[in-house]
């Protein structure tokens, strides 16, 4: 009798962590379709700068070429200067936004590292005892019935503390 109960909760412990392991695949599943989402965000933006480093692009070669046109004469030096300062107000802008977007960028991937190592160890945790044979029940049932402390029982049987007292638990002795 005391087997069968044995065996009856022994598939309800398997079904029990078969359901926590479903809702782990689930909650990755579902963080993956956020990030996913994040990065269609960034691409984006990301082809957004792109097409206004294309209009700074052109609308400078108009600059210079306007420049080159225009009656005074200016000298190489003041040429320089001037495609410099316009570069530079151009691009400013876009190198703040790549920074923004390495910035986030980073935190996901930080977030990412934080949550797959919850994960891990959340699976880590999950472990069936060693003592699920049949033989070693007995033994323990036995050795406890004759008087023998948990602490010898684990030492003479190689088990942890844990499983000679889960052993009894599910025997319902202790």
């Amino acid at each position: 009798m005391n087997l069968e109960n044995f065996h009856f909760n022994i598939e309800y412990i398997i079904v029990a962590m078969a359901g926590v392991i479903l809702y782990l695949l689930y909650y990755v599943y579902t963080k993956d379709a956020d990030y996913s989402r994040n990065i269609r965000s960034v691409a984006s933006v990301v082809e957004d700068l792109n097409r206004e480093l294309f209009y700074l692009k052109k609308q400078l070669k108009e600059t210079e070429s306007s420049i080159a046109k225009a009656p005074s004469r200016m000298n190489d030096e003041e040429i320089y200067q001037e495609v410099e300062r316009s570069v530079y107000d151009m691009v400013q802008p876009l190198s703040l936004a790549l920074k923004q977007i390495q910035s986030n960028i980073n935190s996901i991937e930080s977030e990412i590292e934080t949550r797959m190592a919850q994960l891990e160890s959340g699976v880590k945790q999950i472990s069936i005892p060693s003592s699920i044979h049949g033989n070693d029940d007995e033994k323990i049932i036995s050795l406890y019935k004759q008087g023998v402390s948990v602490d010898t029982i684990s030492k003479e049987l190689h088990i942890s503390k844990p499983e000679v007292e889960f052993v009894l638990k599910i025997n319902k002795i202790k």
